[in-house]
């Protein structure tokens, strides 16, 4: 495995088939928590400006259009509207799309992890891509069922990581130091952290208050 640290100049956001038909399927994860984390993982590579590539089928089948959350953090960028099923490099475009971000590196995440996240990864890795797959922003129609393609993805060679630890990856990146982007994703996304840190600071100054 690649040690060195992922960061938004050496990897490739790629985002699979968020589709709202396909939404109320998923039994993998709670639906309102999957959600957020599809939206903190597209925050984080707008945040950090990394290249970024999303596909879906066309919103006029079943599986219909992106969540709206989605499609809020995403603006103006372009979304890939494919014709061909499951292994996402079938379809030209998006290969060619993937391969114009000159980075090998793939951060993939979509649904469902055991059908067309599953396929893409594979896909990618024949392709020479190193891949890895956001487990806790994909989700599948049954706990096994996402867990079982993620067994098989990393028995493949692809790494598995979460939304979070990705934007603390991309935080490593020096000229993100300083940045307040990894807070800004914590006060939006992690409550828990956040009201953790808000105790512990007013903790810090009761007690200069009461020195």
């Amino acid at each position: 495995m690649n040690l060195a640290p992922l960061s938004p100049d050496n990897s490739t956001v790629v985002l699979v088939d968020y589709a709202v038909g396909f939404a109320n399927l998923l039994r993998s994860h709670d639906l309102r928590e999957h959600v957020n984390n599809v939206f903190g993982l597209a925050k984080v590579a707008k945040l950090y400006g990394a290249p970024l590539v999303v596909t879906n089928g066309e919103d006029t089948k079943p599986s219909g259009p992106l969540y709206p959350e989605l499609l809020a953090a995403l603006g103006d960028q372009e979304v890939l509207v494919r014709k061909t099923a499951f292994n996402s490099f079938l379809d030209p475009d998006f290969a060619a799309a993937v391969r114009a971000t000159g980075n090998t590196r793939l951060v993939i995440g979509g649904i469902a992890t055991d059908g067309c996240v599953l396929q893409t990864a594979l896909g990618a890795l024949r392709e020479g891509y190193e891949v890895y797959v956001v487990a806790d922003a994909t989700a599948s129609t049954s706990k096994e069922a996402h867990d079982v393609a993620l067994q098989r993805m990393a028995m493949a060679g692809v790494v598995p990581v979460t939304w979070w630890s990705l934007a603390a990856e991309y935080q490593l990146e020096p000229r993100f130091a300083d940045s307040p982007v990894r807070t800004r994703l914590m006060t939006e996304f992690q409550p828990a952290m956040t009201m953790g840190g808000r105790t512990f600071f007013a903790g810090v100054a009761l007690g200069k208050s009461l020195s």
